[in-house]
């Protein structure tokens, strides 16, 4: 069953869909945060996977999903979503949780690490830049992440989908199954353009800071997954995984940059593992 709770200030609320955690509330917390385009639904099939071990809180990151879509494109930045994250584990009783956060959802998830230490357990980050250290590369990004907001605003979302899928980020998602493919698809088509445009301009990669020289400061379990087939963020997921004191890094096989969905029972595998090996959640 997915109940759901909404957090931060009218006009910009964010909404966190909840998963039973196996019926009772005693359970560790286990935060999920989706990429961009995606929702909290995204986490629904591992919620089930790891239902007696955690309950699970899935937010819809701001301008997606069931959550707000305000003008402001600085209501969107990582810092600000990492501080309403931190206040749904609060409201949750789930201090401290364990995250997991893909792409976007993993960006989401340092700067919740390194603002709010405290309500951090362990972290999973998979394909999730720490920034891009070069200033001129950064801004260069930053001229992308506009010119694909401005194509949604003027394409409209059906066309901005098929284009942003067309990417060679996302070749590898060429063998999904039919389900997975159009599942993935209308999670798309059901999103707000201007909640993308304007994600896009505030949490972009371009928009963000680069966060490398902090990564040293973390002190808690961390581990970075990569697929096999995403050879930029195995080389960023090693990095990562340096600059961390006691981070892992897991590849999993026959997957591109979104391993949970092109390998799902793959990726389930290498994250409780991770979890047995730092004993998070509850006994299996």
């Amino acid at each position: 069953m997915t109940t759901r709770l909404a957090v931060g200030p009218a006009g910009a609320r964010v909404a966190v869909r909840l998963y039973g955690g196996g019926g009772t509330a005693r359970l560790p917390l286990l935060v999920c945060l989706h990429g961009f385009t995606g929702t909290g639904a995204t986490w629904a099939g591992l919620a089930g996977t790891v239902r007696d071990r955690f309950r699970v809180a899935a937010p819809d990151a701001p301008g997606h999903g069931l959550s707000d879509a305000p003008d402001d494109p600085a209501a969107y930045g990582l810092w600000t979503t990492a501080d309403r994250v931190a206040e749904a584990i609060d409201r949750l009783g789930g201090r401290p949780a364990h995250v997991l956060g893909y792409s976007m959802g993993g960006r989401i998830a340092l700067h919740l690490a390194l603002a709010h230490p405290g309500a951090v357990a362990s972290l999973v980050l998979e394909g999730a830049s720490p920034g891009i250290a070069d200033a001129a590369e950064r801004a260069r990004r930053r001229a992308s992440d506009e010119a694909w907001a401005a194509r949604i605003e003027r394409d409209g979302i059906e066309a901005f989908a098929d284009a942003w899928q067309a990417q060679p980020l996302f070749a590898s998602q060429a063998s999904l199954s039919p389900r997975a493919f159009a599942r993935q698809r209308a999670t798309r088509l059901g999103q707000r353009a201007a909640g993308l445009a304007a994600s896009l301009r505030g949490a972009g990669a371009g928009a963000q800071e680069d966060l490398r020289a902090r990564l040293g400061s973390l002190e808690l379990p961390v581990l970075y997954v990569a697929g096999g087939l995403d050879e930029r963020y195995r080389q960023v997921g090693a990095a990562v995984a340096a600059a961390i004191p006691g981070a892992r890094l897991a590849v999993v096989a026959d997957a591109g940059h979104a391993a949970h969905l092109e390998r799902p029972a793959a990726f389930a595998r290498a994250v409780t593992a991770f979890w047995d090996a730092i004993g998070a959640g509850a006994p299996p």
